[in-house]
């Protein structure tokens, strides 16, 4: 019997036997399952088996987490079944199956807003701060703070009312394979200074128009309009570029690419953007803004804040709601505000106010608390998923009583009609950006959204928590610690070192979820300015993937560490790295694991942040960002 044969035997009769497998493969942390019927696997059951770590839905796969064994774990589970295992991209594929067409466009969207959050939020906090300091301080010429509030419009504007359009055009072109470069001059074209501004368009008299605003081809003319801040004549814009740099790419000899590919498709994309995209985005866009606000504003709008508020956590779980961004995004350039983006934040400080109350449930399980409190202190600052992944959909009753919390605090906020003036920081930070007539009330929902999540959480866990270990009751029983291989005392203290040269960023800033949320574990992210990755401690390789691109090691001090060197690189099949250890093998801080060839990943089309996550549970605090140096120490702090 394999160390695996108990657990995989019942993770095949939980995910609902081999008949339910449509497809199945893995990757350095998970097993992905394609399965015909998901709602046959049992998430509870598999959750209790001792190799699972967690499980969630994304794009269509059903992923379990098994963490740094799971090649062994796989191949005795295909073992059991009788099924062969398939490759990443072709569970992908099949997974398609399992998504509506609807899904798919969501997904596609909310992917599209996920590297634009930080400009978003950075721009929300300057003109919440504006907003704050236009009311409260009466400003006049000259004076220090006048100066400051004109000078910060500098970023504001070039956040909200241009670098959105251009924002997503690039975004679309990276997602969709394209040229992102193409994508940028697109979104230049939506703003240009030769168009009238999109806010001016209302004030535009008939006859002002021609002839300098208008384009006159003879047979047709069209006026020269503007698209600062609009959303979704960017997307329909940007999603046009990309698949005629497809169509282009397929019917275009490979000697003239270069030339016409780009031609064609950016001057059939602009075209198309000015002539027709343009005033259809513009149109759905007002749509879009005047549904939701019958939503938000309406006779209807307690109910409507009440189901916002209570399933927009559930929608966080899916990754579809930076969906909201985009609705977000057009009420505030339809209407000067919105009012979806308070109950957002309410929402995230729920959640943060329930790991508060596991908190005090396990004051005396030290272990627990190095994941509770930054776990909380990031939710209350706009990062939730570490609270609900790690904690609150872990035990499943914090995560209900958040949402319970979430839904009072939305009923306050639309009921007194909270309006923001720009997207923040979702968390308790987020006051700076509600309209300071709207504040104290918005406090008073902040306040709800931390009051009742807590105390919810608190009176059901006296019954599931045992007060004297901090532990369920029914697993009081920590397992045996694993006898660690002998090193000097020396080896047992060593500080961390910076396993490649690079940019060192925060794990929450990767795109791989499962890094971001810290499922597997807390830690850092690098982007690579050199291809050589080093051992941060003295200790056992205990992961060496055969294709050579992540590996996990037992340090001396006990900690366990796993680097992933890029993103979907288990696809490249052992291309681009050359290992130098294998599993089973010891190291000394600074050996050299692997070389790395950066150039051909990236021609591959494959990120290569690499993250360094601790899969023990130890707390990471980052003492620094930006350029590191190989084998550097002062980076992080271990808790």
């Amino acid at each position: 019997m394999g160390k695996f044969t108990q657990d995989a035997t019942k993770l095949l009769e939980y995910v609902g036997g081999k008949e339910n497998i449509n497809a199945i493969t893995h990757c350095v942390t998970r097993m992905r399952f394609v399965l015909a019927d998901p709602k046959k696997a049992d998430i509870k059951k598999i959750e209790s088996l001792p190799s699972a770590k967690g499980t969630f839905t994304q794009a269509g796969q059903f992923q379990v987490i098994i963490g740094n064994e799971v090649a062994d774990f796989y191949k005795e589970f295909t073992s059991i079944a009788g099924i062969e295992g398939v490759s990443k991209d072709a569970a992908k594929n099949a997974a398609k199956d399992n998504q509506t067409p609807l899904q798919k466009a969501m997904s596609n969207i909310a992917e599209i807003f996920a590297p634009l959050i930080p400009a978003i939020i950075c721009g929300g906090l300057i003109l919440g701060f504006r907003n704050i300091l236009e009311t409260a301080v009466v400003l006049q010429d000259g004076t220090f703070l006048a100066g400051l509030d004109k000078f910060l419009w500098i970023i504001g504007e070039a956040v909200f009312h241009t670098g959105i359009p251009v924002g997503i055009c690039w975004s679309v072109m990276r997602k969709m394979g394209g040229t992102p470069m193409l994508g940028i001059v697109l979104g230049l074209t939506l703003i240009s200074g030769q168009l009238v501004n999109a806010y001016g368009v209302a004030g535009m008299a008939a006859d002002a128009w021609a002839p300098n605003y208008v384009w006159n081809f003879g047979f047709a003319s069209f006026r020269m309009i503007g698209y600062q801040a609009q959303v979704i004549p960017a997307i329909l814009a940007a999603f046009t570029l990309a698949y005629l740099e497809r169509f282009f790419k397929k019917i275009v000899p490979q000697v003239l690419q270069m030339i016409l590919v780009p031609f064609c498709s950016l001057l059939l994309a602009v075209m198309a953007a000015h002539f027709i995209l343009g005033p259809v985005g513009w149109k759905i866009g007002e749509w879009v803004s005047a549904f939701v606000m019958a939503g938000i504003s309406g006779k209807f709008r307690v109910l409507f804040g009440a189901v916002f508020g209570f399933f927009y956590a559930p929608l966080v779980i899916t990754g579809l709601h930076h969906m909201s961004n985009a609705i977000d995004l057009q009420l505030i350039n339809s209407t000067g505000g919105t009012m979806l983006w308070p109950m957002i934040a309410l929402s995230n400080i729920a959640q943060g106010a329930a790991v508060a109350g596991m908190a005090y449930l396990q004051k005396k399980n030290a272990k627990a608390q190095e994941v509770n409190y930054p776990s909380m202190i990031s939710c209350w600052l706009g990062v939730t998923e570490p609270a609900m992944f790690g904690i609150n959909l872990k035990y499943q009753w914090p995560f209900y009583c958040a949402m319970t919390g979430s839904c009072l605090a939305a009923i306050i906020s639309t009921m007194f009609s909270v309006t923001a003036a720009s997207i923040g920081v979702g968390g308790l930070p987020g006051i700076i950006s509600i309209f300071p007539q709207y504040m104290l009330i918005f406090a008073i929902a902040m306040l709800v959204a931390l009051v009742v999540p807590f105390v919810l959480t608190v009176m059901i866990g006296r019954k599931k928590i045992n007060p004297e270990t901090g532990d369920l009751y029914e697993n009081d029983e920590e397992p045996a610690a694993e006898a660690a291989p002998a090193f000097t005392a020396e080896q047992m203290n060593e500080t961390f070192a910076a396993p490649v040269k690079g940019t060192v960023m925060p794990i929450t800033q990767v795109e791989d979820q499962v890094f971001a949320s810290k499922a597997m574990g807390d830690g850092i992210a690098i982007d690579p300015a050199e291809g050589k990755i080093y051992a941060p401690f003295s200790g056992e390789i205990t992961v060496a993937f055969p294709t050579g691109h992540a590996y996990g090691l037992k340090a001396a001090n006990g900690k366990e560490v796993l680097i992933h060197i890029g993103m979907d690189t288990v696809e490249l099949n052992g291309k681009g790295f050359t290992p130098h250890v294998k599993q089973g093998d010891i190291v000394r801080q600074g050996d050299l694991l692997t070389d790395v060839d950066l150039d051909y990943i990236r021609s591959q089309g494959k990120p290569v942040v690499t993250p360094v996550i601790f899969t023990d549970g130890t707390a990471v605090e980052l003492l620094k960002t930006g350029a590191v140096n190989a084998c550097e120490k002062d980076v992080i702090r271990l808790g």
